[in-house]
């Protein structure tokens, strides 16, 4: 099947799918009364059904990872214990703008003693003569610098793991800094359990200059941290976010280190590894913060991105989905993946659009009304209950008008469009994003 066969086939599924509802409320309205009034009771109990799921679906999420944070934070006391030598491994194409600050955060760790491998992606601006200028011992860490022909993110990834020496490797991105005590927050919850392959941290946008950055932060915290935190309660997160992962060695060996076939590296060792029997946890105290897009367009392609490459490593282990036992909280954790990547985005984008066009035809406007004032009460309560469990900066709560009415269902299309395309295998490139250095 062609490139431009798929594409029309994307869009042709959905114009059919707004076609279809546009004609079924316009022969709605030219119906019977009796038969307009059993519309009505449809849709309402539909909406009712819509909302429990919403709820549902936020309220366990808050209630778990609330449950992590008090595990975490609260209930459990933290000894001080022998902190063992890591590898840092940064993978780096065209980060020169960048790649210093880089450099110079990771010269800072709380840590006594870590190597930093840069590995060099064959860019084509100033990063490996920047990189270099760092090699050396730099306080507690040795800095080398790697360089090959541009092979992708998880290729590079590969090439410093096996460069590297110690038993325990953290993987981080090039446009990245990482809080000092974010290795020894990471290797803590390594340490207290021997059947823990990977450690997922907490990522934060550095960029909050601009409203798409502030949505991003607030979505974050409340959109991605929150169900990572909730998954760390099982000991099942299914993404150890590219910015900041702790891995123990062995289980990496175990996996065979990256696979090159997906757009989402992450995601796919993640998965691999939790199938393989290791745990995977949360550890928010080990912080890593990144540049976020300020540009829509660059957003776009991230999260069609994210979600191409989250639906490829579902599909290469769909055998999961057929065995809830003996391991629940994976299949859990699947199950969530799945309905977060297809699922959650084409309800979304449906329910808003089918009941908002019901509601106005047959006047009840007010209906409508009262359902978008519960969904900004329940935005605002999560992100309230969200920043501060982080201990974030509440002038981010007041975002969650946009972020729930604007910005989530904005990239839920991105998401639908990008199942779409990785349901008829449509080609797609990496997108490279611009760095502006502004954090």
């Amino acid at each position: 099947m062609s490139r431009l066969t798929r594409i029309v086939l994307s869009l042709l599924l959905v114009a059919l799918m707004v076609v279809g509802t546009v004609a079924f409320i316009f022969w709605a309205i030219h119906a019977s009364p009796r038969f307009q009034a059993i519309l009505v009771r449809i849709v309402f109990v539909s909406l009712l059904i819509f909302l429990a799921i919403l709820f549902a679906r936020y309220f366990s999420l808050l209630w778990f990872a609330y449950l992590e944070h008090a595990e975490r934070n609260v209930l459990e006391p933290r000894k001080q214990v022998h902190l063992p030598a890591i590898s840092v491994i940064v993978p780096a194409y065209n980060e020169g703008a960048i790649i210093e600050e880089t450099m110079e955060s990771l010269a800072r760790m709380d840590y006594p003693a870590y190597e930093v491998v840069v590995v060099d992606d064959g860019s084509t601006d100033d990063t490996l003569e920047r990189a270099v200028s760092w090699q050396g011992r730099h306080g507690a860490a040795d800095f080398r610098v790697l360089t090959r022909r541009n092979g992708g993110k998880a290729t590079a990834l590969n090439t410093g793991i096996a460069a590297s020496h110690h038993p325990y490797v953290f993987c981080m991105d090039a446009d990245s800094r990482l809080e000092a005590r974010t290795l020894r927050r990471a290797m803590r919850m390594m340490l207290e359990d021997d059947s823990v392959g990977a450690v997922a941290g907490n990522v934060k946008v550095a960029n909050r200059g601009k409203l798409i950055t502030k949505l991003q932060a607030l979505e974050y915290i409340e959109g991605l941290n929150m169900p990572r935190r909730a998954q760390g309660f099982i000991a099942a997160v299914n993404i150890v976010p590219g910015p900041v992962g702790l891995f123990r060695r062995q289980a990496l060996e175990e996996m065979g280190g990256y696979d090159t076939d997906t757009f989402a590296e992450d995601a796919d060792l993640t998965l691999k590894m939790v199938a393989a029997g290791w745990k995977v946890v949360y550890e928010d105290a080990a912080i890593a913060w990144t540049e976020a897009p300020e540009r829509w367009l660059d957003l776009v392609q991230q999260r069609y991105r994210w979600t191409r490459g989250i639906l490829q490593s579902l599909k290469k282990r769909k055998g999961l989905f057929l065995r809830p036992f003996p391991d629940f909280p994976l299949w859990l954790s699947v199950l969530e993946m799945a309905f977060e990547a297809i699922v959650w985005p084409i309800l979304n984008v449906y329910a808003q659009l089918f009941f908002a066009i019901v509601a106005l035809l047959f006047g009840a406007g007010e209906l409508l009304l009262y359902w978008w004032i519960l969904l900004t009460l329940l935005d605002l309560v999560a992100a309230f209950v969200t920043v501060s469990m982080e201990e974030e900066s509440l002038s981010l709560v007041p975002f969650a008008f946009a972020y729930r009415f604007f910005f989530i269902l904005f990239l839920d299309v991105v998401k639908m469009f990008a199942a779409l395309d990785e349901l008829f295998n449509l080609g797609m490139g990496w997108e490279k994003l611009r760095r502006v250095a502004t954090t």
